[in-house]
C-alpha cells in the first residue's frame, strides 16, 4: 500500500516537469535554422509550394496555438502526425521503444554481473594485486572517452576475433541477443565503472561495523555473513549510482544507437532533428523524460526494499 501510494504521488509529480520539458522541447525547436516545408520538398519546392506545406503542417498558426494542438495530441496519446513519417508519432515511438529498452536493460544486466563478482574480489583483497589490477582497469576505462572505447571493443570483439556483429538488431530472440551484446558491453563497462568502485567502498566499510563481528562471533557461515549481512547492507548507495547512471545512459544511447545501427528512439530521434520534424522530436523528448522518471522511481523502491528502514515518502 505504501509503494501504491508512493508511486502515485511521483506520478502527479510527473505532470508538471513533462509541462515544463515540452515547453523547452516546443521552443526550443522552433529557434534552430531551417524550414521543415523546405527540407521536405528540397529543390523541387517553389515559393507557393513551401507556403502550401507550411499551412498544412499548421506552422503558420501562432506559437501558442502549436503548443496548446501539441498538448491536445500528447493527452491523446499520439502527439500528433509526423512530417517526415506521415503517420502518427505515437504508434513510431512504442515500435521503436522496445529496442531501446532492450538495450539499456541488457547493459545494466551486464554491468550488475560485472559489478557484485568484481567488488566483492576487490574488497576481500583489499589492497592486493587483484584489487589494484580491478582498480587500474576500470579507472582507465572512466578516463577513455566513450567513443574510443567503443572503437576499442568493436576492434577487438568484431575484427581482430569476429565474434559480434557491429550492426543490426535481428528478428529473433537469441539474434537480438546477439546483436545487442556488443552494444550493451560498451555501456555496461562505462557503468561499471562507477558502481564497482562505489561498492567496493561500501564493502569495506559494512565489513568493519560491529555486527558483522556479533554475526561471526555467533557462528554464521561465512558465506551467510558475506551475502546476508555485508553484500545486502553495501548495494544501498550502489542502487543510488546504478539508479542514476541508468538515467543518463538512457539519453546516451542516441550515439550507440547511430553507430550500431540499432532502429531504437535514440536512432530515431537523430533522424527526426535532421528533418526539423517536430512532433516527432517532442513526442520522443516527452518519451524519454517519462523514463528517466521511471528509472528514478525504480531505484527508490528498490532502495527501500534493500534497506527496510528506509520509508517511502
Amino acid at each position: 500500500m505504501e509503494i501504491l501510494k508512493f508511486t502515485f504521488g511521483r506520478l502527479l509529480q510527473l505532470i508538471p516537469v513533462l509541462l515544463g520539458i515540452t515547453l523547452i522541447a516546443f521552443l526550443l525547436l522552433r529557434v534552430l535554422p531551417g524550414d521543415p516545408a523546405t527540407l521536405i520538398l528540397g529543390n523541387r519546392g517553389n515559393a507557393e509550394d513551401i507556403a502550401r506545406l507550411t499551412t498544412q503542417l499548421g506552422l503558420d498558426r501562432p506559437l501558442w496555438q502549436q503548443y496548446l494542438s501539441f498538448l491536445g495530441d500528447m493527452l491523446r496519446g499520439s502527439f500528433g502526425q509526423s512530417i517526415a513519417y506521415r503517420s502518427a508519432v505515437g504508434p513510431l515511438i512504442v515500435e521503436r521503444l522496445w529496442a531501446t529498452l532492450a538495450l539499456v536493460g541488457f547493459s545494466t544486466l551486464l554491468a550488475v554481473a560485472m559489478t557484485i563478482p568484481l567488488a566483492l574480489l576487490a574488497a576481500l583483497r583489499k589492497n592486493g594485486i587483484t584489487d589494484h589490477a580491478i582498480k587500474i582497469f576500470f579507472v582507465a576505462v572512466m578516463s577513455m572517452p566513450a567513443f574510443w572505447l567503443g572503437v576499442l571493443v568493436v576492434l577487438l570483439l568484431s575484427v581482430v576475433y569476429p565474434i559480434f556483429p557491429v550492426s543490426g538488431y535481428g528478428d529473433t530472440f537469441i539474434d537480438r541477443v546477439y546483436h545487442l551484446f556488443l552494444p550493451a558491453l560498451i555501456i555496461a563497462l562505462g557503468t561499471a565503472a562507477l558502481t564497482i568502485r562505489s561498492l567496493r567502498s561500501s564493502l569495506i566499510d559494512v565489513m568493519r561495523a560491529d555486527y558483522i563481528d556479533t554475526a561471526r562471533a555467533k557462528g554464521l557461515r561465512q558465506r551467510v555473513v558475506l551475502f546476508r549481512h555485508i553484500l545486502r547492507n553495501s548495494l544501498i548507495s550502489t542502487i543510488s549510482v546504478l539508479g542514476v547512471h541508468t538515467s543518463w545512459v538512457i539519453g546516451g544511447t542516441v550515439v550507440i544507437e547511430s553507430v550500431f545501427a540499432i532502429p531504437g528512439l535514440g536512432y530515431l530521434l537523430v533522424s527526426s532533428i535532421s528533418a526539423r520534424d517536430y512532433p516527432m522530436v517532442q513526442g520522443l523528448t516527452v518519451t524519454f523524460a517519462v523514463l528517466v522518471v521511471a528509472i528514478n522511481l525504480i531505484t527508490d523502491i528498490a532502495y527501500a526494499i534493500a534497506d527496510p528502514r528506509v520509508k517511502l515518502s
